[in-house]
């Protein structure tokens, strides 16, 4: 059981440039696409060498937008592209599985975009996919590799905040309904728990572990996906979390943890380069962390990548810091929760 530290530690991140590079391929082009693309050639020293979308002409504006040598007219010419070593899958949910599966078909490399799948099943067949191809594959769970978790991750390994028994974490963000697009439509995967509240549910499973129980209420968007739910996790240890997601409403955003020792707070938002608070119980003693980087907002794609390329070069076929294991039991809880809620695709 550590003391209260006088003062916290530097995080051991790995650093975004003057490491091992990959050859990076991009399947459907989109916002999420253009931001991580931007990050990778901002931040690092990764390079995106190929691009692809059912439409030649997207994929071939793509590339002239971020200096991207080749432009491929189908997903399948840009997976058996020689000088491709990963293979970034950036569609809506619904093509993760079929467009993860093409790749690690062809013997490359996989990262998914978050959820990395439709539901635990989907995510299984990826897994057992990429384990049996012998090739490297995880979720796109940027949040994980920001020094801020890696910081986080070294206080609750050494004991500094006691016995995690509360977590408390919300994501909600207020869109325009509209029927046919991504975040409302059910043929795309749309709905809160999938798009937003894999990143609270992931931080619940991060710091708690798989919950033994899940409660879960809500209420339906008009398309019948999921659009506001509250859950409440529950451990074998009778460890909690509290997790909030909404499509109607702009919430906080912020995630805290209560343990016995000390609690942690977790700035708005949680899930980009920001700051923390740690504080003793009564709150009279506190340290702030600040992430020192100039990287803020989606700029922090960039701390991914490089962890992929050294798990690559290391030989891994999977991230020790977010496994696939864990993606696949943050997408168990999801399944539960829509079950629950009413929304059973």
């Amino acid at each position: 059981m550590s003391a209260f530290p006088s003062a916290l530690p530097e995080p051991d991140i790995t650093p975004l440039r003057g490491g091992p590079v990959l050859r990076w391929g991009v399947l459907a082009p989109g916002r999420i696409a253009g931001a991580f693309v931007w990050a990778l050639h901002q931040h690092t020293d990764q390079r995106v060498h190929a691009v692809a979308s059912r439409d030649p002409e997207r994929a071939r504006g793509f590339a002239a937008t971020y200096a991207i040598p080749r432009a491929h007219a189908s997903y399948e010419q840009l997976v058996a592209d020689p000088d491709i070593d990963i293979v970034y899958v950036a569609s809506p949910h619904s093509g993760h599985k079929a467009q993860a599966l093409l790749a690690i078909a062809a013997g490359k490399h996989v990262l998914v975009e978050k959820p990395f799948a439709l539901n635990a099943a989907e995510a299984r067949e990826i897994a057992q996919a990429a384990r049996a191809a012998g090739v490297f594959a995880m979720e796109a769970m940027w949040s994980r590799f920001l020094p801020q978790a890696v910081l986080i991750d070294r206080l609750l390994r050494d004991g500094v905040l006691g016995d995690p028994r509360l977590v408390v974490a919300d994501f909600g963000v207020r869109f325009d309904f509209e029927p046919e697009g991504r975040i409302f439509s059910p043929a795309l995967g749309g709905g809160a728990l999938l798009d937003l509240a894999v990143y609270p549910l992931w931080f619940a499973h991060f710091v708690l572990g798989t919950p033994a129980h899940v409660l879960a209420t809500g209420v339906l968007a008009k398309t019948g996906v999921d659009g506001q739910t509250a859950l409440v996790l529950t451990t074998d240890s009778g460890a909690q979390a509290l997790v909030h997601t909404s499509l109607f409403i702009d919430t906080p955003n912020e995630a805290a943890i209560s343990g016995t020792h000390a609690r942690l707070q977790v700035e708005s938002r949680f899930i980009a380069p920001g700051g923390f608070t740690l504080s003793t119980p009564t709150g009279e003693t506190r340290l702030r962390w600040t992430d020192p980087s100039a990287l803020r907002g989606s700029a922090g794609l960039a701390y991914q990548a490089t962890a992929v390329a050294r798990h690559i070069a290391e030989g891994l076929t999977e991230s020790p810091l977010h496994p696939l294991a864990r993606s696949i039991a943050v997408l168990e809880t999801i399944d539960a929760a829509r079950r629950q809620v009413g929304y059973a695709p």
